[in-house]
Order: C-alpha cells, then sequence, then structure tokens
C-alpha cells in the first residue's frame, strides 16, 4: 500500500526489527503448540512402532525448525535488521513438501 509521503516519514523503521522478533517467537511457539498436539494424538491410540517413528520425525522437524528461528533472532539481534537468510537454511515448508 502506498499512502502520502507525509505518512512514510513518520514511520520508525526502528521498529521493524522488533516487530520481526515477535514474528518469529510467535511462529516458534505455534510450531511447538502443534507438535505437542501431533505427538499427543499419536499417542493417544497407544504406543507402536509407526507412532513413536512418527513423533521422532514430528521432533526432529520441530527442532529443525526451532535452529532455524533461533538463527534469525540471534542474526536480527546482532544487526538491528532483517537479514535474508542463509542459502542453506530451508524455508519449513519446503521441508514439508519434500516429506
Amino acid at each position: 500500500m502506498t499512502g502520502p509521503t507525509g505518512a512514510r516519514e513518520g514511520r520508525d523503521p526502528g521498529l521493524q526489527p522488533e516487530r520481526t522478533r515477535l514474528a518469529w517467537r510467535r511462529t516458534t511457539l505455534a510450531a511447538t503448540v502443534a507438535t505437542v498436539l501431533a505427538v499427543r494424538t499419536a499417542l493417544h491410540g497407544g504406543v507402536s512402532a509407526p507412532t513413536v517413528v512418527l513423533c521422532a520425525l514430528c521432533c526432529a522437524c520441530w527442532l529443525g525448525f526451532l535452529l532455524i528461528a533461533h538463527r534469525r533472532i540471534r542474526a536480527l539481534s546482532a544487526t538491528g535488521t532483517p537479514a535474508a537468510p542463509a542459502r542453506h537454511e530451508r524455508n519449513p515448508l519446503d521441508v514439508a513438501r519434500i516429506l
């Protein structure tokens, strides 16, 4: 969206890193809740080999996402501006599509 020039001058660009950091934290919390619910649902019918494998896979995906989010938050804290993700960091949705 574009607005009048005066509206752009009043914007504080210093808040963008904080909003981005908070967004990463909210997303991490949502991923944690989704993982806990998935594991709880998988184990609800009893413990079997496939459910243990499914739970391990959910936890591994969650840990991978947590690692990416932690790196992004740390990089954001160090520079103060959102940086582009490194080439080796994959989008969690890309990983989900591969599986």
